[in-house]
C-alpha cells in the first residue's frame, strides 16, 4: 500500500466519523422523528463520495 492509498484511507475514515457524528446529531435534536430520511440522505450523500456503508442493503440489478 503506498503512502497515497493510507492518505486516502485515513480521509475515507474520517468522513464516515464525521458522516455517522452529524446523522446522530440530527437525530437528537429531532427527537427521532425523521431518522429514516436522515438515515437515507446519509447513505447518498456517501455513496456519492465513495465511502460505501457497511449495511444490509438490497442489491441494485
Amino acid at each position: 500500500m503506498g503512502i497515497f492509498d493510507k492518505f486516502k484511507s485515513q480521509a475515507r475514515n474520517k468522513g464516515k466519523q464525521g458522516s455517522d457524528t452529524a446523522e446522530e446529531r440530527i437525530n437528537e435534536r429531532t427527537g427521532g422523528k425523521y431518522e429514516d430520511q436522515v438515515d437515507s440522505g446519509q447513505q447518498r450523500v456517501e455513496g456519492s463520495l465513495g465511502m460505501d456503508r457497511d449495511r444490509d442493503r438490497p442489491e441494485q440489478q
